[in-house]
Formats: C-alpha cells, structure tokens, sequence
C-alpha cells in the first residue's frame, strides 16, 4: 500500500509540473508574438524533442549528441518559467527573445532530425571502463611426427593370354594350305599369309602355326 500511495504522488506531482511547464511556454510565446494556436504549439515542441532525447538515450545508451538536445531543451523549458516568474515583462519582451522563440521550430526540428536519424557511433557514447582482459592460455608446442612411409605396390606381371582352342578340321586344312605354300615358294608359311589365306584372327593364326611348326 505504501508503494502504491508514492506512486501516485509521483504521478501527480509530474502531471502538475507539466502543466505548469506548459501554461509557462505558452505565455512566453503568446508574449514574444505568436499569437492563436502557434503559442501552444511551442510547450509542444519542446516537450516532443525531450520524448526524442528520451528514446535515443534508451535505446541507444548515453551519447554526446543526445545530451546536448537535452540541455537545450532543459534551457527551452526552464528558461521560459523563470521568465515568467516576474523577472521579463511580458508587456515588453525584448527583441532577443522574440528572436529566439521565433527561431525555435527551426531549432527543434532540426534536433529531432539529427536524434532520429543520426548512427550511433562508438566514440559518440559515454567512454566505458573495459573489463580486464583474460590472459590467452599459452600454445601448446607441438611434437614433431616422423613422416610416415608407406610401401609401394608391387606391380602386377602380366599373365599370359592362352592359346585359344583350335579345332582339328581347322588343323588339317591349314597343313594343306602349308603344304600348297611350301610347294609354290619353297618356303614354311608364316602366321600373316596363313591368317590372310583362312580369314582367321591373328592369335588363331598363331597357334595353328605353331602346330604346324
């Protein structure tokens, strides 16, 4: 219960404070000339770049420029109660301050723009104290391997192709065809002329030849 009776204390003590604020910008405005709805539009201003430095301190985390646009809009509210409390005559404002709050929407939008869409650069924000470094643990030295050799493969011989069969008809007409040869030039016939004379492949050839033989 009592958390709860301070909270709405805090919350009425802010409602009252920015009413106050509020009714204050607006005089000074009305006071320095802008008359109608331009008077109040200037405690909405001012309050409406404190929400933008609000939000980027928030999300962001504290930065030089998010700083500075708080201190002029603290200067904007602030100044305009103290100049209202009795010290300006709000009769006879002076030419300065017409200027100046006349100069402020330019000034304000020119705030919120840079608090909206400026990066957050890292040199920008507050310096933060770096947490000690932990030591890297040393590199472990490596051990040296003998390099590992392996035994080439023997090749393989090649096996010898055996002699394809041959039939004993085939056999005995190839004698005849020997004997016709050996007849007409004297010769033993060789492996090429008997393939050519029987259409045989060479390795069949062969090994009637060497039958022959």
């Amino acid at each position: 219960m009592p958390r709860s009776i301070r909270l709405d204390a805090v919350l009425v003590q802010a409602v009252i404070a920015g009413a106050l604020s509020f009714a204050h910008l607006h005089d000074l405005a009305a006071a320095a000339g802008q008359s109608g709805w331009k008077a109040w539009a200037y405690p909405v201003s001012v309050d409406l770049l404190l929400v933008a430095v609000w939000r980027r301190l928030r999300t962001d985390g504290p930065s030089r420029l998010a700083w500075c646009w708080f201190l002029v809009a603290l200067v904007a509210s602030l100044g305009a109660n103290i100049a209202t409390a009795g010290l300006l005559d709000l009769a006879d404002v002076p030419a300065w301050l017409r200027i100046l709050v006349a100069g402020w929407p330019a000034l304000a939008f020119l705030g919120g723009t840079l608090l909206a869409h400026t990066p957050d650069h890292a040199e920008d924000r507050a310096p933060v104290v770096p947490a000690p470094a932990t030591p890297a643990p040393e590199p472990t030295p490596e051990v040296e391997r003998e390099p590992v050799t392996t035994a080439e493969p023997t090749p393989a011989l090649p096996q010898a192709t055996p002699a394809p069969p041959v039939p004993p008809a085939l056999v005995d007409h190839a004698r005849k065809v020997a004997a016709d040869h050996r007849t007409r030039t004297g010769a033993e016939i060789d492996t090429a002329t008997l393939r050519a004379r029987l259409g045989i492949p060479e390795d069949l050839a062969g090994a009637i030849v060497a039958q022959l033989a």
